[in-house]
Formats: C-alpha cells, sequence, structure tokens
C-alpha cells in the first residue's frame, strides 16, 4: 500500500466501520478490508444533493398548511435595508 496512514477512531466508530464491512462483503461475496469499506463510503457522502430529497417528506394537507402560514409569519419580520 502506497503512502498507507495511521488513524485513530473512536470504539463506536470502529464497531460500525466493521458492520458496513461485514455487509459488503456480503455483497461482494469476499473479504473487505477497512480501505475498501472507506472507498466505497466515502463517495456517498458527496453524491445527494438537497433536490435528491425532493418529494421523501410525505406530511398531511394540515401540517403542509401550518408550516407555509409559520413561513409567512417569519418572511413577514424580514426587512430589507
Amino acid at each position: 500500500m502506497e503512502n498507507a496512514k495511521t488513524i485513530t477512531i473512536s470504539p463506536r466508530i470502529y464497531a460500525e466501520l466493521n458492520t458496513f464491512m461485514g455487509i459488503l462483503s456480503d455483497r461482494l461475496k469476499r473479504h473487505v478490508s477497512i480501505d475498501e469499506a472507506l472507498e466505497d463510503l466515502l463517495p456517498r457522502a458527496h453524491r445527494n444533493k438537497p433536490s435528491d430529497f425532493a418529494g421523501a417528506w410525505v406530511m398531511s394537507d394540515k401540517e403542509e398548511e401550518e408550516i407555509k402560514k409559520s413561513l409567512k409569519e417569519l418572511w413577514g419580520t424580514w426587512k430589507m435595508d
């Protein structure tokens, strides 16, 4: 491995990473290293855009109206200088 580095992570993160490595190993049907697991995870951190979540929040008409009313009240307090 070229220019390998050592990092320190918490026991909780290490446990979660090991769990993910198991899932990835099952998916790929082979053992994976921590490096491979991180390589699989990191692009996901940059992949989602806010528009990716459009339509993901299911709400009632009443909730929608309450949010719109609240936003309208807040927008009314803004002043442009």
